[in-house]
């Protein structure tokens, strides 16, 4: 068991996150070793001022461009789009420990007879005329579904039958524009000892065993309590996931740590217990200001959030107009060890201007000029970030 101040679980979390001190991961190596590092990051399409994914690296990663995470996606093939915490985007070696989801799928799939001859259809037009996204495909025909694995099936056949198709792995997302998703036959980029292996984890159990763990190291410290950081493991109930931590407790591949004024116990991985050790030795960390995402894996437990850092943060994407505090797309400021506040940044990329359009401060946060000197260095990095050659922030 492991005790640690409410500042030092900050500081921890931070520090694992790389979003304290200096710069922990650089450029497109930078950008893969964290995605390995936390095993996962959510994807949304969404793109106010970078979408979700980018804006996550962006926070973290050294002369991060938008460019290098697609590089490492559609180029290289070192990651790859596929659903692990709602849709992701994962390290290409992880790609058999999924197989139980894909196997699903084409279990699912033999429920709709139908279904052969339009995919018979899409492998044809594959062959023929490259990549493609539902727009170009149209299907003789008529196909809706619900996915057994996350999408759900609507009027629009092509686009069911390609969803599918990715389900059950045959197809993978080649590239997108924009919101649009292009599918190509995954055996032209996944390499055959991936694609051929068999599940790793053939046990649920042990299944369950590596989920936990991967969220666990992706979000630095967890509870063993209902969250959002557990969202698509199937079947983890509250019995299973008891029976997770006692087992990852007692092989010593998770350490309990307790925090002044929380009730509930924390676990981080085992190999973190020496950046641990490095916080107790009471370093001063330098100070950065960084914007963070709205599905930034260290915010995957708000309550968690709310409880170490007394930040209490909603995405109001899905709130209705009339009942947000905020705005549509706000994203938490951070400051140090703090998060300060939260920023409305819209880019209007016709005149290439970040405009922060409002920061609201959290109560008791002085605007001192070593923070307003750190907020204009953050906002020069997200204009970079964003292409935009000028920035207006004159409410701020």
């Amino acid at each position: 068991m492991i005790q640690l101040t409410n500042r030092q679980a900050r500081q921890f979390l931070l520090l694992k996150h790389g979003l304290l001190g200096e710069y922990k991961f650089s450029g497109k190596q930078g950008v893969l070793d964290f995605v390995r590092q936390v095993s996962c990051i959510q994807y949304d399409p969404i793109d106010v001022c970078g979408k979700n994914a980018e804006l996550v690296l962006q926070s973290r990663i050294k002369g991060f461009t938008k460019g290098m995470l697609a590089e490492l996606l559609y180029a290289d093939r070192s990651l790859v789009d596929y659903p692990d915490k709602n849709l992701a985007i994962i390290p290409v070696e992880d790609w058999p420990y999924f197989e139980r989801y894909r196997q699903a799928a084409r279990q699912h799939a033999e429920r709709y007879p139908e279904m052969e001859a339009l995919t018979a259809q899409v492998r044809a037009h594959i062959q023929n005329h490259g990549a493609l996204s539902s727009d170009d495909l149209k299907l003789d025909g008529d196909f809706s579904w619900q996915s057994a694995i996350h999408w759900s099936g609507g009027n629009n056949s092509s686009r069911s039958v390609l969803e599918q198709m990715y389900s059950t792995g045959e197809l993978i997302i080649h590239h997108k524009q924009g919101t649009r998703k292009y599918y190509d036959i995954t055996k032209k980029y996944i390499s055959p000892n991936l694609l051929n292996a068999s599940e790793p984890l053939e046990d649920e159990f042990e299944h369950h065993k590596w989920r936990v763990l991967r969220r666990i190291g992706a979000v630095g410290l967890l509870w063993n309590r209902a969250s959002d950081a557990w969202l698509n493991i199937w079947g983890l109930k509250a019995a299973q996931r008891n029976e997770v931590f006692r087992q990852l407790l007692h092989e010593a591949r998770i350490v309990a740590v307790t925090v002044e004024h929380m009730k509930d116990t924390l676990y981080c991985l085992a190999e973190d217990v020496m950046l641990i050790e490095a916080i107790l030795q009471n370093q001063e960390p330098k100070l950065r200001c960084e914007l963070i995402a709205p599905l930034d894996n260290l915010l995957w437990d708000r309550k968690l959030i709310n409880e170490l850092f007394g930040f209490d943060y909603t995405w109001e994407i899905y709130t209705p107009a009339i009942k947000r505090k905020f705005s549509y797309y706000v994203l938490p400021l951070l400051y140090g060890e703090s998060f300060i506040g939260r920023a409305e940044i819209i880019v209007e990329r016709k005149t290439g201007t970040l405009v922060a359009k409002n920061i609201w401060y959290e109560n008791g946060v002085k605007q001192t000029t070593q923070l307003r000197t750190a907020l204009n260095s953050c906002l020069k990095r997200f204009a970079l970030f964003n292409g935009c050659e000028t920035i207006s922030a004159e409410s701020l």
